[in-house]
């Protein structure tokens, strides 16, 4: 299958994304419309300038103008306009369902109210799924660079939209952050009942995987590449079906790999580890769900067989009902019958 026939396969093929945080799909002229709406002064005076300061050489270069960027959201409006910005972008791609990922730490810490976040989320969301027919769930995630006890009263936060979040996750710098700094809060998540996901090797080392999956007991690992430097731990995830939501562009853009080229997720897929292909925080690494599908088939000769599993995968990993996984694993067989046929 040539390239322009494999983009077209990947265009029209149905996708879950599991990995994706709200914030990072602020694009430079929605960051600008926000700044001039809510008077806030920017350092760029172009959305050209936003774009060349996205040059990133590790996880830290890029959270520094992330958590920049994110200051231009301030009303409930704001994080409605943000998430509905980015469910267009899914209804282009074929994302038939999504979920994501918000830090609430980075808002309340600026003076915005848990609930006018979640509010404006939520309604998005909402509407979406009406609008769009595109399904969804929202997971809060904890900020690893501020202390536990920030995240417990993040977690008391959220008490009142237990309906509305099905689980708890932990992003932001690996390095200096081991995953037994936050073993409280996500065992009080657990006890609320709350799903738990934690990013993990990615910039830092296999053992923080173990340690993850161990000290959290997390059902997902968000990133997890660098457990390809434990052959035991790779014949373990693959065992337990220990899903991975890898971010090929995002790993490429922070160097974790040089090149699309040297990306293990296909080696890992021919494993038969549950990786899933997302697209992290889009706006700032170049592109969302089928740019990424499309780096990765670019960069690796893969069937439309081998393409779809990623899909097949992110379905099984997804925190939805038995009912719903069989509904869009069948949406995804016909596609593929069809494309075959």
């Amino acid at each position: 299958m040539n390239a322009s026939s494999q983009h077209a396969f990947i265009a029209g093929l149905p996708k879950v994304e599991l990995h994706l945080h709200l914030e990072g799909t602020l694009e430079p002229e929605l960051m600008f419309a926000l700044a001039e709406r809510n008077q806030i002064s920017i350092p760029y005076k172009t959305t050209d300038e936003i774009r060349a300061a996205y040059k990133f050489h590790n996880l830290q270069s890029f959270l520094d103008i992330y958590y920049q960027g994110a200051g231009v959201l301030i009303t409930e409006q704001d994080f409605f306009d943000l998430t509905w910005a980015y469910l267009e972008h899914c209804k282009q791609d074929n994302v038939i369902h999504t979920e994501v990922f918000f830090d609430p730490q980075t808002h309340t810490d600026r003076g915005i109210s848990f609930d006018t976040v979640i509010q404006g989320i939520h309604r998005a969301l909402e509407q979406g799924r009406e609008e769009l027919g595109i399904t969804s769930k929202i997971i809060m995630c904890f900020l690893r660079h501020l202390d536990e006890d920030s995240a417990i009263e993040t977690l008391n936060q959220a008490l009142p939209y237990k309906d509305w979040i099905i689980g708890v996750g932990l992003d932001s710098t690996e390095i200096g952050n081991p995953p037994h700094k936050h073993e409280k809060v996500f065992a009080m998540a657990r006890e609320h009942g709350f799903l738990t996901v934690s990013h993990a090797g990615e910039e830092g080392p296999a053992q923080n995987i173990i340690d993850t999956l161990e000290v959290l007991k997390t059902s997902r690992i968000d990133h997890g590449v660098r457990c390809a430097d434990d052959e035991q731990l790779v014949n373990q995830l693959a065992e337990d079906r220990t899903p991975l939501t890898v971010c090929p562009l995002s790993n490429t853009a922070l160097k974790v790999f040089e090149e699309m080229e040297e990306h293990n997720i296909v080696e890992l897929l021919r494993k038969g580890l549950c990786v899933t292909i997302n697209s992290d925080d889009p706006a700032y690494f170049g592109g969302y769900m089928n740019d990424n599908f499309n780096a990765v088939a670019d960069a690796h000769a893969m069937t439309e067989q081998e393409i779809a599993q990623f899909t097949f995968n992110a379905i099984e990993a997804s925190f939805i009902t038995t009912a719903e996984r069989e509904r869009l694993r069948k949406i995804t067989q016909d596609y593929l019958d069809s494309f075959k046929a």
